[in-house]
Parts: C-alpha cells; sequence; structure tokens
C-alpha cells in the first residue's frame, strides 16, 4: 500500500498554504496582471515591473502575514505610480 502524500510532505517539513495565504495569493496575482497589462498599455515601465513582481512574490513568501504586508506595500508603489 502507498504511503499517503501528505503524511510524507508532513515528514519532509512541507505544509499546504491555509486558505487564507491562497485567497490573498489570488488577489494579489489578479492586481499583478491589471497592474502589468496597464503598464504595457501606457508605456510605464515601472508600473510593468511591479506587475510582474505583483504576480511572482507570493511564489517566494512563506507567511501569509508578510504576503499581505508585501503585496498592499507593491500595490501602493503601482497607485503611487500611476498618480505621477
Amino acid at each position: 500500500m502507498d504511503p499517503d502524500p501528505i503524511a510524507v510532505a508532513a515528514s519532509l517539513g512541507l505544509t499546504l498554504p491555509s486558505p487564507a495565504y491562497i485567497f490573498f495569493a489570488i488577489v494579489f496575482g489578479l492586481a499583478g496582471i491589471a497592474a502589468f497589462r496597464l503598464g504595457r498599455k501606457r508605456q510605464q515601465h515601472v508600473t510593468t515591473g511591479l506587475g510582474v513582481a505583483l504576480m511572482l512574490y507570493p511564489y517566494a513568501v512563506g507567511s501569509t502575514t508578510w504576503l499581505v504586508v508585501i503585496g498592499l506595500a507593491l500595490c501602493g508603489a503601482v497607485w503611487w505610480d500611476l498618480r505621477r
């Protein structure tokens, strides 16, 4: 009988993300897509780069708290860049 994949992952120190983490990763990913497309349309390279950062940073952050803090900071930077 094959071992339980979740038990094997837990024995390796890997855990599944919380539903809140998944929700915020999706929200900030969608915000990143919007910022990327808007930056490309307006030819604003900083906004385009921030959009890419919003789409990719959830892969590097393991904590839900840091995911939200960094996501809000990046969204604020997009908003600030679009206002200028």
